[in-house]
């Protein structure tokens, strides 16, 4: 794994608001990512995210039929209930890359993702990380991990660079409609698009305030990629539930640090003592 920053790649990323790391991953590395998280994904069927004690019957996580389920096979946590997945996920390297890119003491996971372009999947729209997530920081990061070659014609990322310095946590969701972000930040229209396009096993961190999204896939072929967002050590609950139990959401109150070990792991900090992800 080529895990090593530079202060060259950390200073245009706090500028740009992310940075691609070509052949993050060894060919080897690259086919075990792709056999933990094809395998995850199969054993969750239509589940996107498995709460605890939640209802079987509880639709509010069940894949279906809508734009949005279209955009991407959307699978979330697959850490928690993958070995072969929370290995890769719990990997310190990852947590310390995370946490030097956007100076922070430390980082929990907060959720995992695969995001896969199905084929023809539809694009995705312009959107903030952060604002979704049941903290607010202008810290946070995600690892954005291609499983497969992204490229123009199959739905690479695309950012508005330098976005994140500018943003607040107001947030549109992911629609038919691209350009809705335009609607709450409408001096941002004129931003560049930067794309990032990325080889199988490159990889890329933006921050969870910079404005991405991706194109459509207009081929006949899979588009994989497996992400992590991580919350910077210390960050405190704002209110929204996300992906929080019903239990969990109702034990917080506003300003509670999260730091339950067993939802959001500390997957690195300066201090070795601190850390409690057990791969």
């Amino acid at each position: 794994m080529n895990c090593d920053v530079t202060q060259a790649q950390i200073d245009s990323y706090q500028e740009n608001g992310f940075v691609v790391f070509d052949d993050f991953l060894t060919p080897d590395e690259l086919e075990t990512w792709r056999d933990a998280v094809d395998e995850a994904v199969g054993n969750r069927k239509d589940r996107k995210l498995v709460v605890e004690g939640a209802d079987e019957d509880d639709d509010r996580w069940k894949a279906g039929d809508s734009y949005y389920d279209y955009v991407f096979v959307q699978r979330i946590n697959l850490w928690k209930d993958s070995p072969a997945v929370r290995k890769l996920i719990l990997d310190p390297r990852i947590g310390r890359m995370a946490a030097l890119l956007s100076g922070t003491e430390g980082m929990r996971v907060w959720h995992d993702q695969a995001l896969i372009k199905q084929p023809w999947a539809n694009p995705t729209a312009w959107h903030l990380d952060n604002p979704y997530w049941s903290f607010h920081s202008r810290n946070s990061t995600s690892i954005w991990i291609a499983l497969d070659d992204a490229t123009y014609q199959n739905g690479c990322l695309y950012f508005l660079g330098g976005s994140h310095q500018k943003t607040t946590y107001d947030n549109v969701g992911i629609t038919e409609n691209m350009a809705d972000i335009f609607r709450v930040y409408p001096d941002f229209v004129t931003l560049p698009s930067m794309a990032a396009p990325m080889k199988a096993g490159s990889c890329s961190f933006h921050n969870a305030l910079l404005v991405h999204g991706a194109g459509a896939n207009m081929t006949g072929g899979w588009r994989r990629a497996m992400t992590c967002g991580f919350m910077p050590y210390g960050s405190t609950f704002n209110g929204n539930q996300n992906i929080l139990s019903d239990e969990q959401f109702a034990s917080y109150k506003i300003g509670d640090v999260l730091d339950d070990d067993n939802q959001n792991p500390v997957v690195w900090h300066r201090n070795p003592e601190l850390i409690t992800a057990k791969p």
